[in-house]
């Protein structure tokens, strides 16, 4: 569900709220910084162990339904510490929204 869905009359394809389901192996990660500037974001574990980094710290989600929910403008990246599916929800649903940023100073490094 989203914007990137290409379907006219599709119900899914809407630029107010994006549905991921995603499917991610032990080790895989998101190395690299980025924000959305537009959305809100709710990643949801199914399964697995999945670590979250923002500026002020880490957030693992370790049990099934652990959640965490960040605003626009937030800078992170991720770590799927074991085989995940994690359930993403973003509103709005925007092409180009998520941007790259430089590594934010974290509060480990003040």
């Amino acid at each position: 569900v989203g914007h990137f869905v290409d379907a006219a009359g599709d119900p899914r394809s809407t630029g107010a709220v994006e549905v991921k389901w995603g499917v991610h192996a032990a080790g895989e990660e998101r190395a690299s910084w980025v924000r959305n500037d537009a959305a809100t974001t709710l990643s949801l574990l199914v399964r697995g162990r999945f670590r979250l980094s923002f500026p002020d710290g880490d957030v693992l989600l370790g049990e099934e339904g652990d959640y965490v929910l960040w605003p626009p403008g937030t800078p992170h990246h991720w770590r799927a510490e074991a085989e995940s599916i994690v359930l993403t929800v973003r509103w709005p649903s925007r092409p180009d929204d998520s941007v790259p940023v430089h590594a934010p100073e974290t509060e480990r490094e003040r």
